[in-house]
């Protein structure tokens, strides 16, 4: 995702107080309209804004269906050393936040296994094309800030549909923003911009791809609205389970296969 660049101190300074004090209603929701548990992992569904929500998901749907998936769909078809290439880019552009999240989270062994897959792969996997430490037997894995969130306590949070950026619940939502301002890279360096939009593309498109399979199914059901909601907050669900584990990796087969982000 590109860093806002052009944001005054202050304005981010506001936004991140803001963003705060938004958070503290998310611990106090409402009861969820709906519960459901995953092998050993509860989730709710709490969609108080349905009917906005769906007007939101019907214009994501236009742009999805007309723009995004068919060229996720042709970059399937791109040999499959590039793809391979393009994911190992995007997760090693993204391991600098996934190190602060682990600290945020006090998890200092996942922290360094984060940060010397990172200094492997920009090195000697050049620029985090190749996995080298996956091939070494150093495990991926994933984290964000509304996972961070979620492991100190705070609720999901009502139901939202973001603009282009799909299904969410209030408290990943707010960890959207922060991930927007956080730049562990600076912003002083046109190779980094150049980077970050790289990367920006490439995680966009290499993501919906991936997610193909699970979307085409879901559009087969009666209601495509509420299977992506529901698959969402179930793999988020499953996500923030794993943080408060600490481990590599999702620990609850049962609860994968959905996206961490909705569409």
């Amino acid at each position: 995702m590109l860093p806002l660049k052009c944001a005054p101190w202050l304005t981010r300074r506001t936004s991140i107080a803001l963003l705060t004090v938004g958070l503290a209603g998310c611990s106090s929701q409402p009861p969820p309209a709906t519960t459901v548990t995953c092998a050993e992992i509860s989730y709710s569904v709490n969609d108080p804004a349905e009917p906005f929500n769906r007007g939101v998901f019907a214009f994501n749907r236009v742009v999805d269906d007309y723009a995004l998936a068919p060229v996720a769909r042709g970059y399937r078809y791109t040999p499959d050393v590039f793809q391979t290439g393009v994911h190992n880019f995007v997760a090693n552009f993204g391991e600098p936040k996934v190190f602060i999240n682990d600290l945020l989270q006090g998890n200092p062994g996942r922290s360094a296994n984060t940060l010397g897959r990172f200094l492997f792969n920009t090195t000697l996997g050049v620029a985090g094309l190749i996995d080298v430490s996956g091939m070494a037997g150093i495990p991926r894995h994933n984290a964000d800030f509304g996972q961070t969130f979620g492991v100190w306590g705070i609720g999901n949070g009502p139901i939202v549909e973001l603009p282009l950026l799909g299904t969410s619940n209030s408290r990943d939502a707010a960890g959207r923003v922060l991930s927007f301002m956080v730049d562990p890279f600076g912003d002083n360096s046109d190779t980094v911009d150049t980077l970050s939009t790289i990367d920006t593309v490439g995680d966009v498109v290499d993501g919906r791809a991936q997610a193909l399979p699970l979307t085409d199914s879901l559009q087969k059901l009666p209601d495509y609205y509420s299977a992506l909601r529901n698959v969402v907050a179930e793999r988020r669900a499953a996500f923030v389970a794993d943080g408060k584990q600490g481990s590599a990796q999702i620990s609850n087969p049962q609860c994968k296969g959905a996206p961490a982000d909705g569409f």
